[in-house]
């Protein structure tokens, strides 16, 4: 029988996990993830998926959650009582979710449920209008699919439910890599509005889940310091700050991506917002662009630099830091005298004191003088949990760029 027909075999026995005695505080603080090397005894039969309770050393309870142990990250916490994981379990979670985003005003597109950070480790729900965009990227997640798509239907009645399950880190849980409707199927490339704007999303081949909406309160932020500007924007993927920009009063905008699907995708975009008179974009390389219209002695008023996370890995921050520093000076090089910068990093691996330090590094090597305008993270439809830097992920900086 496949295992993922067989939900509620483990409310027949629970299995007990025992913690080590010397771990750090970081679970009993809250923190979900428990890994291999903290787990002291298992007492019972376990397989991929299971829910287990979980104790600390000295027989107070920690907790119950999935188990897998052929991952690094062998249990995940869904709940600090002894309360029963079924499927009105991860109803009431999502409904939960729901209610929490209706309350801050994300109802026409958010992120509806952001993993450890709504209580559900590895789940991601964008919404889209009425169509959602699911990713269950653990062994222990995926296991309950069904009963999360159920749970959407029934708080939702969306038009459609997809999967972009096409991600390498399920591999790591013994998961394969899939993407598909868990509904009947639907057009997938759909219109979404923002901010008085409207973007297509392509929910199939888009990255991640199709559109990134973390951004999308910071898009706004940007609107009194482009009014009259000549913008460059890059690393635009599908141009939703560039065509911000113009909407904004921008005088020209801009915005270049190394993908060709990606500026196909923003050209689009610009019709849709009938600003094409205003905003381009190109298929170009953003390090050798930078690099080259420096030497040229190009200028903007502002230049938005959205890269993607240079590292995935902790071994690699220096390679990402040096990355960073490099296209952030290259950008400061090209902005007029009083312009601005404006500068995201979307890896937790990068903390933001690391991000704004580096900023200044690459103003002190570019010989200028920065004045922070404003600093945020992602939109609160990605809530942040304090101790949990998976949450904490995106930074972003607009500073004013002077000649010292």
């Amino acid at each position: 029988m496949n295992k993922l027909s067989v939900i509620p075999a483990y409310l027949c026995t629970m299995t007990k996990v025992y913690l080590n005695r010397k771990i750090t505080q970081r679970i009993a603080l809250g923190h979900p993830w428990i890994y291999n090397n903290e787990v002291d005894r298992i007492a019972g039969p376990v397989a991929p998926g299971d829910i287990v309770e979980v104790y600390f050393f000295d027989g107070q309870l920690a907790g119950r959650g999935y188990i897998n142990p052929e991952s690094q990250i062998i249990i995940r916490l869904l709940t600090r009582k002894r309360e029963d994981i079924t499927a009105a379990f991860f109803h009431q979670k999502i409904q939960s979710a729901w209610d929490y985003r209706k309350q801050l005003g994300y109802t026409e597109n958010c992120r509806l449920v952001f993993g450890e950070a709504d209580g559900l480790p590895a789940l991601i729900i964008d919404k889209f209008n009425d169509y959602f965009v699911m990713q269950t990227l653990s062994f222990g997640i995926e296991v309950w699919k069904e009963a999360i798509v159920a749970a959407l239907q029934s708080i939702f009645n969306p038009k459609g439910i997809y999967e972009r399950n096409d991600v390498p880190v399920r591999e790591l849980e013994g998961l394969a890599q899939q993407k598909g409707f868990l509904t009947d199927p639907f057009p997938t490339e759909i219109i979404i509005k923002e901010n008085d704007l409207q973007f297509y999303v392509d929910i199939e081949n888009g990255q991640k889940t199709g559109y990134f909406l973390d951004q999308q309160d910071n898009r706004k932020a940007i609107q009194h310091i482009v009014n009259g500007a000549d913008v460059l924007g890059a690393f635009t993927y599908t141009g939703t700050f560039e065509i911000h920009a113009a909407h904004y009063g921008a005088k020209s905008v801009l915005g270049i991506d190394i993908s060709a699907s990606a500026v196909e995708q923003a050209n689009k975009n610009a019709v849709l917002n009938q600003l094409d008179h205003i905003v381009k974009f190109e298929a170009m390389n953003a390090f050798d662009v930078l690099k080259n219209w420096g030497k040229q002695g190009r200028k903007y008023d502002v230049v938005m630099l959205d890269p993607p996370a240079f590292t995935k890995s902790r071994s690699n921050i220096d390679k990402a830091i040096t990355g960073y520093k490099e296209i952030n000076l290259r950008g400061m090089q090209l902005i007029r005298n009083g312009g601005f910068l404006v500068s995201s990093s979307c890896t937790n691996l990068v903390s933001p004191e690391l991000f704004l330090d580096t900023i200044e590094m690459a103003a002190h090597d570019a010989k200028k003088r920065i004045r922070q305008v404003t600093y945020q993270s992602q939109s609160s439809d990605h809530p942040i949990i304090w101790g949990m830097e998976n949450t904490h992920y995106l930074k972003f900086l607009i500073v004013e760029v002077c000649d010292k």
